[in-house]
């Protein structure tokens, strides 16, 4: 049996959390019980990746009940320990505000390879662009702008490097060896010639530039709409923070922006309506952090927001029902925007 099944098991998560999570919380006395909803679940013969939700019960001295959300994300090939460091560094870094929560750290698991943290209540900005709830989303948009600008004026040391791989386009996870080797696999070649021009250029256009200088900023590392929670009227949430790195800001704008635009463009069917949103992020970005939008930084952001439509495309290609015609849309649009 895959030892990961233990966590989709409620009466040994209970017994864990009272262990484990109990002591963090002093107001209760015990957990009641624990419900258990898989985000996501892949797990194999050994080796396993899930997203794990708890809808936690706990008990006060009076007897009434407070649930709480608590998550856990476990891999068993992948560092996850880096999640735990990290929100401990940002609590640590008073990243939480008036307007900004943050997901609660409360242990990490080395036999399950797993952070368990407290997690957000609230839908994503996805939800709100789904339901079409424009003036929410734009205004979710502007705290999400407002998030990001305040992450990247964080103290970038060396120690706050939680997912070094994860830094540069050449080192991130999965790495262009075993994309070619995939999509050569599966389309026999058909994309080969276009995905290495490509990812060469990427590559060597980001190493230039890290070549000339020698700062770094802490970014999220994986920014997209689902990441940005509404926790309440006024407030928004991170979540997701496998992927925080040092590198260069630009990487998080550049991949919001076109995750921002293609939600839009799929949900909303909207393209004006999309360019209203990017413009609305990237001004209330550049404002926040004080910041012109020069030439350089508008081409370092183009070239993560073309890489984040090829990854983006490789999803479409790769997953398990693929649909490589969504695919095929997003990888002629890059090689439209570098003039391949």
């Amino acid at each position: 049996m895959n030892r990961i099944e233990k966590l989709f098991d409620e009466q040994y998560v209970l017994s864990l959390f009272k262990r484990k999570v109990l002591p963090h919380y002093s107001a209760f006395k015990t957990i009641a019980r624990v419900e258990i909803e898989p985000y996501k679940k892949l797990v194999w013969e050994t080796t396993y990746h899930v997203v794990i939700g708890y809808r936690t019960y706990f008990v006060k001295p009076d007897g009434s009940e407070v649930k709480i959300p608590i998550v856990c994300s476990a891999h068993s090939e992948e560092p996850r320990e880096n999640v735990y460091l990290a929100l401990k560094y940002l609590w640590a870094q008073n990243f939480e505000t008036e307007t900004i929560d943050l997901p609660d750290p409360l242990f990490y698991s080395e036999y399950f390879n797993g952070t368990f943290y407290r997690g957000l209540k609230g839908e994503n900005l996805l939800y709100y662009i789904k339901n079409k709830e424009f003036e929410t989303v734009e205004k979710i948009v502007v705290a999400a702008a407002e998030l990001y600008a305040r992450l990247h004026n964080l103290p970038a040391t060396t120690e706050a490097n939680f997912n070094p791989i994860n830094s540069r386009i050449k080192t991130v996870v999965p790495g262009t060896p075993l994309i070619f080797k995939e999509m050569k696999e599966r389309y026999a070649g058909k994309y080969d010639a276009d995905l290495e021009k490509i990812y060469q250029y990427f590559i060597k256009t980001e190493e230039k530039f890290f070549a000339s200088t020698s700062r770094l900023y802490l970014i999220h590392g994986d920014a997209h709409p689902e990441n940005i929670i509404k926790t309440s009227e006024g407030r928004v949430g991170l979540i997701d923070f496998t992927d925080l790195c040092l590198s260069d800001f630009a990487r998080d704008l550049g991949a919001f922006l076109q995750q921002l635009e293609y939600k839009a463009m799929t949900k909303v069917g909207d393209s004006a309506y999309a360019r209203k949103l990017k413009a609305l992020f990237l001004d209330s970005y550049l404002g926040a952090a004080g910041l012109e939008l020069t030439p350089e930084l508008r081409s370092r952001i183009d070239l993560y927001y073309n890489w984040t439509a090829i990854r983006t495309a490789i999803y479409w290609f790769m997953r398990h029902d693929a649909r490589p015609e969504r695919g095929v849309a997003l990888l002629e649009t890059v090689k439209k925007n570098l003039n391949f």
